[in-house]
């Protein structure tokens, strides 16, 4: 009985954080929101992810006292992903403006963008899901690699639309 009960709570929690994650996706960007894009410390986010870190923290560290500090790790994990979210879903928009540009190369940039910040948003969406997830778990490792390796390319993506649009003006979306 008590385990049926707990399932269907589970259900119903899982069910909230999907229509959260479409609903959400589906927004546009309101004009309150920042529409600026935020840098990312790229090796800060790194050093939060890796998991020999993570492994000499839970040797040298109390079970308590370890699971304590890696759920702020992960709520550091999720602030960095929202940021890579926030990010992806400006850079939707800066590719959709370039998909109607006459030069062949800055379309084709602006599809590759649309194309890279859509599945870097959506696995963004899922990583903050699994991150939530794990709070009550903190002893699980967290993989974000693909994250990072995602926004890597999304950034050199977003570099060469903007050197193509205007080669003047430099474009980073992390701090290194």
């Amino acid at each position: 009985m008590i385990f049926a009960v707990l399932l269907v709570i589970a259900a119903v929690l899982s069910l909230v954080v999907i229509v959260r994650i479409a609903v959400l996706r589906n927004l546009p960007i309101s004009a309150g929101a920042s529409t600026e894009l935020q840098p990312l410390d790229i090796d800060a986010f790194q050093n939060l992810i890796d998991p020999r870190e993570s492994e000499y923290l839970r040797s040298h560290l109390p079970a308590s006292e370890f699971r304590r500090i890696q759920r702020l790790r992960l709520r550091a994990i999720a602030a960095y992903i929202q940021v890579v979210g926030r990010n992806a879903a400006l850079l939707v928009h800066v590719g959709q403006l370039a998909l109607s540009s006459t030069d062949a190369k800055t379309s084709e940039a602006g599809h590759c963008l649309v194309d890279q910040a859509l599945l870097l948003r959506r696995n963004a969406a899922f990583a903050l899901l699994r991150i939530y997830l794990a709070l009550p778990w903190p002893n699980a490792t967290f993989a974000a690699a693909p994250i990072i390796d995602g926004y890597q390319r999304l950034n050199s993506s977003a570099m060469l639309l903007g050197r193509l649009q205007n080669p003047a003006t430099s474009v980073r979306l992390s701090v290194s």
